[in-house]
């Protein structure tokens, strides 16, 4: 190592390219030409490894269409092909005995481009190397449990790992619940009534697309979901009331607005706990909004009905809540 060099991090990476007596995880030479060969002619046209590089994405098109961007953007077919030919002559195995400073070895357990057989046999014959096995299946280290590898890379440079902060934004909630879900189903038998709740699944989705609200849970006959505005999402609420009464229903909703903790692709927070109370203080048909929202809309020509003040369930203070007239 150059007296530039303080300390190395290598992540899903291999020692040698060729597989030979000793070193059973590598390609024949007849593998790495076909690979270039391959790479020649479908470079940034098709990402043609996605079930090997990235399987938590097969069947996601938009990021099959956006990495095979990001292949035309960063080389051209050619040196794609140059590229696997190169990674077929690599074999630094002789030299990893030297390796001197400080070296955090990193990889993927159940990854299946590079064995992790291959990150051990590197982390194995370098002096003092530490070596983290972790959990996922991606190649790529930015899927999956991306903060897991920065995680690992932060403590072996600085020593210390920062407290992940939580993300946080601002967002409206919107709880919506069947009226009754349970009297109908009985009544309607429980073809008519998986018939009748696709309707409303179908309803609730068509008003949340129209309003750009974003759905985070359905449970049973319930809808969970948030907005970046607050009288789009007062708005969506009633399109939602009137649009499922030709399927003989009714709903309750509430609404809400505060920062929420996001939570991988969920949402949580003291202002979902709030927003559900809300919506269970709603009528059947009714649209019922905290004072933070009814505040929010000013000028927007929403109109609202004082409902007096509430206890919310689990939530400190009185809550004044008002009904949108609709």
């Amino acid at each position: 190592m150059g007296p530039w060099t303080s300390a190395i991090v290598l992540y899903g990476t291999f020692p040698a390219g060729v597989k030979e007596p000793g070193y059973p995880w590598g390609a024949t030479p007849a593998l790495w030409e076909a690979a270039a060969e391959r790479w020649q002619e479908k470079w940034g046209r098709v990402v043609f490894a996605l079930e090997r590089f990235a399987p938590s994405k097969v069947g996601d098109e938009r990021y099959r269409e956006w990495f095979a961007r990001l292949e035309r953007l960063s080389a051209s077919p050619g040196a794609a092909a140059t590229l696997a030919r190169m990674n077929g002559e690599i074999d630094v195995r002789h030299v990893l005995p030297s390796v001197s400073v400080p070296t955090l070895v990193l990889h993927r357990s159940g990854e299946l481009v590079v064995s992790v057989h291959e990150g051990r046999y590197i982390a194995e014959r370098i002096p003092g190397a530490k070596y983290v096995e972790l959990d996922g299946v991606d190649h790529w280290p930015w899927l999956g449990d991306a903060d897991a590898v920065i995680e690992e890379i932060q403590e072996f440079l600085t020593g210390t790992r920062e407290p992940v902060e939580p993300d946080r934004v601002l967002a409206t909630v919107l709880f919506t619940d069947i009226v009754s879900s349970t009297e109908r189903a009985v009544e309607v038998g429980d073809r008519r009534w998986r018939d009748v709740l696709e309707d409303h699944h179908a309803t609730v989705r068509s008003e949340l697309s129209r309003f750009r609200g974003r759905e985070i849970d359905t449970s049973g006959d319930g809808f969970f979901a948030i907005f970046d505005g607050p009288a789009r999402a007062v708005r969506c609420a009633c399109a939602i009331t009137k649009g499922i009464k030709p399927l003989g229903l009714e709903v309750r909703a509430g609404l809400h607005t505060g920062e929420c903790e996001l939570i991988g692709a969920k949402v949580g927070g003291i202002a979902v706990h709030t927003c559900a109370r809300v919506a269970a203080k709603a009528t059947p048909g009714e649209v019922l909004a905290s004072r933070t929202v009814k505040d929010l809309v000013a000028g927007s020509g929403i109109e609202f009905v004082d409902r007096g003040t509430e206890h919310l369930k689990g939530i400190p203070g009185e809550w004044q809540l008002f009904a949108v007239k609709q």
